[in-house]
């Protein structure tokens, strides 16, 4: 297996902050691409302080910023914006996430930056897109969840609809992004030219929502919550054990079905001609669902999960991270990495997917600790001498790093 990085080739400057547009860079940062992060100097980004914090750094920043280095820049002074504009002369690829107009308002907009680097693609992430009449509003991905139908769907019925556990709505975001800019490079080895890439997070969102839209139009159908279920498939359903733990079963195929209601001592069920298919199913889900639900409390989970595998029917248990960090396909996979903090402590993070067989993923080097940690490494990359440097310390416009010696004495 070689080693070669597949984005090893790959310039990205990453702009933005917290998690959709660095998630992005983080995902081709696994992949090789050389990811200079530019932050504010003082407090970086905000992300260093979100959640649980070890020696004064989030874990999280450990995942979303591995790989990259980080450049301390102060957006706002012309000065900072012309050093962009340096890096961006040799870059593949741009990603930002501020609200549209912030990039064109310090000279950093498309026409500039294309401009500069025809060759330059452009990721641009927001709450809800370059266009349209929100383009202006703030846009988070708790809003854009909910604007993309996820919201309304996440709930029992009849309760108030819950937020998923994690900021979902800039992930795919994120990924979506990162697909555009696949598309983007691979079309640019054939006209030699970038383009800009419009992610709205809302859409990002609506675009996994399957069969919502279509469904409304046909049918008038306002598809609502199905809580544990999956409403229009049935079986499948989250099934109190004996133990107070749930199982989940995705008995839904049709022979499946069949197994499964053998499984349960049902065989009615199994060779009811009415429930051969789904439609069948779902107009008797509610019997279904009880007749699963009354086997399922006669046994542990651990019972009932060991006989649907005999019987080759989908099924498994609700995991918290604790049963993560324990389970031993996990670590098969290599999904469990350990990796060596610079205070010498070991911290368990998230392994690196997808798997590529000949040039996989790796973890090149820890999240910068310090905000602007490479600035100088990177700005002399761009022809700027220690004085150069050092007056833009001077004068705030960039930070990090000791104070430097003249070029003479390096």
């Amino acid at each position: 297996m070689t080693t070669t990085a597949v984005l090893q080739d790959l310039k990205v400057i990453e702009l933005g902050q917290l998690i959709a547009g660095p998630f992005a860079a983080k995902t081709l940062a696994d992949f090789g691409a050389n990811v200079v992060k530019i932050e504010p100097p003082g407090v970086g980004d905000p992300l260093r302080k979100w959640r649980l914090l070890k020696e004064g750094t989030s874990v999280w920043w450990q995942v979303q910023s591995r790989s990259k280095r980080s450049l301390a820049l102060d957006l706002r002074q012309p000065e900072a914006q012309e050093i962009v504009r340096k890096l961006v002369a040799d870059a593949d690829v741009l990603i930002e996430n501020f609200r549209p107009g912030a990039m064109e308002a310090w000279g950093l907009g498309p026409d500039h930056l294309l401009a500069i680097n025809p060759r330059l693609i452009m990721l641009r992430i927001s709450g809800y897109g370059q266009t349209g009449p929100y383009r202006d509003k703030p846009g988070f991905g708790v809003v854009a969840e909910a604007m993309g139908g996820m919201r309304h769907l996440s709930a029992e019925p009849g309760r108030v609809p819950v937020r998923v556990g994690v900021s979902i709505g800039d992930t795919l975001a994120a990924l979506h992004g990162v697909i555009g800019i696949l598309l983007a490079l691979h079309e640019r080895q054939r006209s030699g030219k970038g383009q800009v890439i419009d992610v709205a997070l809302y859409e990002a969102v609506f675009n996994c929502m399957e069969s919502l839209l279509p469904e409304y139009s046909a049918f008038g159908e306002v598809r609502g919550p199905g809580g544990s279920a999956l409403p229009g498939i049935a079986p499948s359903n989250a099934y109190l054990c004996q133990d107070g733990s749930y199982a989940l079963v995705a008995g839904n195929g049709d022979s499946i079905f069949k197994r499964l209601m053998h499984t349960i001592g049902r065989n009615d069920l199994g060779q009811d001609p009415a429930l051969a298919g789904n439609i069948g199913r779902v107009a008797r889900v509610s019997e279904i669902d009880a007749a699963i639900g009354d086997w399922a409390k006669q046994h542990s989970v651990a019972e009932v999960l060991a006989e649907l595998d005999k019987a080759d029917v989908p099924g498994g248990r609700i995991y918290s991270v604790a049963d993560i960090a324990a389970d031993p396909h996990y670590l098969a996979r290599g999904m469990l990495e350990k990796v060596q903090m610079d205070d010498g402590s070991t911290l368990a993070v998230p392994g690196i997917c997808p798997k590529l067989s000949r040039t996989p993923g790796a973890h090149a080097r820890n999240a910068p600790l310090q905000v602007g940690q490479d600035s100088e490494a990177v700005l002399r990359e761009i022809g700027l001498t220690s004085a150069q440097i050092q007056a833009l310390k001077d004068r705030g416009i960039v930070a990090g790093g000791p104070a430097l010696a003249p070029d003479s004495q390096r």
